[in-house]
């Protein structure tokens, strides 16, 4: 018994033809990404993105966004990120009824058969790369635990509640609420992981009594640099995603998916015997 999650986060879908920063085009990157998550041994439940999933909000972009995404089988389950734009994304992907109509995209939704429960946090500060959680965010998540309290729960948002040491990106980060957040999850042991994008990166942290994570994007990621004042700047490391595996209580891991084409794969044994 297990229920498999991808997730996805930080894609910065342009336009067909425009790339990135000037010089990058991230679509290539995300179709590789989902050709991946089709290649998986095992399928996925479901795929959740956790916020960038363009780079401007614009309505051409989640155009190109969605007949990206078109080949996923599973279900999709999107949430915005400070490069988006809520109006629009909601307009583009009407048919995502989950979405909703309220001031913030947070919902929940059941994943799998086994009674994993997603809830989503909107961390949005329209206009701000930074992100935000008010006490309205807050009381909807207290509620939502509240009416969850026997499940087990995942919660996804886009900035990281946790500082990174990334200084470009701390500065940026989640500067309203973490510590609210903290004590809200600390009351409750079912919440089993908060997965986050925004870094561009792989990083995990104790936080509220549980663990918090970031994820790699399929594009670019963000440079490895602990200085304070380091440049903020990406660099064209392997792209990947997240594939979180639930199997019980307290039984919530997480593998790195490196997207792209490797020798391999390749025996370790031969007639029973270790290849020497």
């Amino acid at each position: 018994m297990k229920t498999l999650v991808a997730q996805l986060t930080d894609l910065h879908i342009r336009e067909p033809g425009r790339l990135a920063y000037g010089r990058l085009d991230t679509a290539p990157y995300l179709r590789a990404a989902v050709q991946a998550i089709h290649k998986l041994p095992q399928r996925p439940h479901a795929v959740v993105l956790t916020g960038d999933l363009t780079d401007f909000g614009r309505a051409a972009e989640y155009a190109h966004l969605a007949e990206m995404l078109a080949p996923l089988s599973m279900p999709l389950y999107l949430l915005p990120g400070n490069h988006d734009e809520r109006a629009q994304l909601r307009r583009s992907f009407a048919h995502h009824a989950y979405l909703g109509d309220s001031e913030f995209v947070q919902y929940s939704v059941g994943l799998g058969d086994h009674g994993l429960r997603l809830l989503t946090l909107d961390t949005v500060e329209p206009g701000a790369p930074h992100g935000r959680l008010c006490a309205k965010r807050l009381h909807w998540l207290q509620d939502q635990l509240a009416l969850h309290r026997g499940e087990p729960v995942l919660i996804a948002m886009h900035h990281p509640p946790f500082e990174t040491l990334i200084g470009h990106m701390d500065r940026i980060g989640l500067l309203e609420g973490a510590e609210a957040l903290a004590e809200i999850l600390a009351a409750h042991p079912n919440v089993e992981r908060v997965i986050c994008g925004h870094l561009h990166r792989t990083i995990y942290s104790r936080f509220g009594g549980t663990v918090a994570s970031t994820a790699p994007s399929p594009a670019h990621q963000v440079c490895l640099d602990l200085a304070p004042d380091a440049a903020s700047a990406w660099i064209l490391e392997p792209p990947g995603f997240h594939l979180h595996a639930w199997s019980g209580p307290g039984r919530m891991l997480t593998h790195v998916a490196t997207v792209g084409a490797f020798d391999g794969p390749h025996p370790f044994h031969d007639g029973g015997m270790l290849i020497d």
